[in-house]
């Protein structure tokens, strides 16, 4: 199985550098991808975007709202893409739109999976770690599960700070850290704290971390902080 999973925030030059070689690596020569802009409400400014911001990587991307079949669109397309936004809209519409099980049997067929913050998300087997607003309500929660393994994209430690005049302040609110060790209150699985400008490069067994840190959390364990270059797969529980 090949995925590419991105966190976001590729907003400065160095990390939409990162950004392009690990695409261009990861879909190799193909020409076209199937782009699935459903985790935004206007679907072709989300694909016109990506156009305009060079986030195709010279890719030719066809939004998969342009197909009459979904489903055949799947089947036909060389890879597919799946871009950030809400999360439970984006998982809605892949319940809705029954594409879920074509997804995942081309994904694990070899169909190289491109996922970025909810797409990120989606390729769990939940979406139960996104950080994003309930807007609407999926038929479940239960996502691809391309990865054994949960996804908070958008990580940060520590508390997050709040300017106030022109003094900063902390927000004193919940962290990343606290909201993940309460989904580890109900759940097993592992989680990793994607910081912004990463990816995890998967190929096979191998999950290599790209381009910024992360935080490896496992049930009743420290967490484990990794860098860009390590290999992730012995910190995945086995168990999850």
């Amino acid at each position: 199985m090949k995925a590419l999973l991105g966190s976001g925030g590729f907003r400065t030059e160095e990390r939409r550098a990162i950004y392009v070689q690990a695409m261009q690596r990861h879909f190799g020569d193909i020409e076209r991808i199937l782009f699935i802009p459903w985790a935004l409400h206007d679907h072709d400014r989300y694909v016109n975007l990506m156009i305009e911001n060079g986030l195709h990587a010279g890719y030719r991307l066809e939004g998969i709202h342009t197909f009459d079949d979904p489903c055949d669109a799947i089947e036909r397309c060389d890879g597919i893409y799946i871009g950030g936004g809400n999360t439970f809209r984006l998982t809605a519409d892949l319940h809705r739109t029954g594409v879920m099980s074509t997804i995942r049997k081309r994904v694990r067929e070899g169909l190289p999976y491109m996922g970025v913050s909810a797409g990120t998300n989606v390729a769990c087997p939940t979406m139960q770690t996104t950080n994003d607003m309930p807007i609407t309500m999926p038929d479940s929660f239960e996502t691809l599960g391309l990865v054994p393994f949960q996804v908070n994209a958008h990580y940060f430690n520590g508390q997050t700070m709040v300017q106030l005049g022109e003094e900063l302040i902390e927000h004193c609110g919940e962290t990343r850290d606290d909201r993940i060790r309460e989904f580890h209150e109900m759940n097993d699985t592992t989680v990793v704290g994607l910081w912004e400008g990463g990816f995890l490069d998967i190929q096979d067994e191998s999950i290599e971390l790209l381009g910024s840190a992360a935080r490896i959390f496992n049930k009743g364990t420290d967490p484990v902080d990794v860098t860009s270059g390590d290999d992730l797969s012995s910190l995945i529980n086995s168990s999850s």
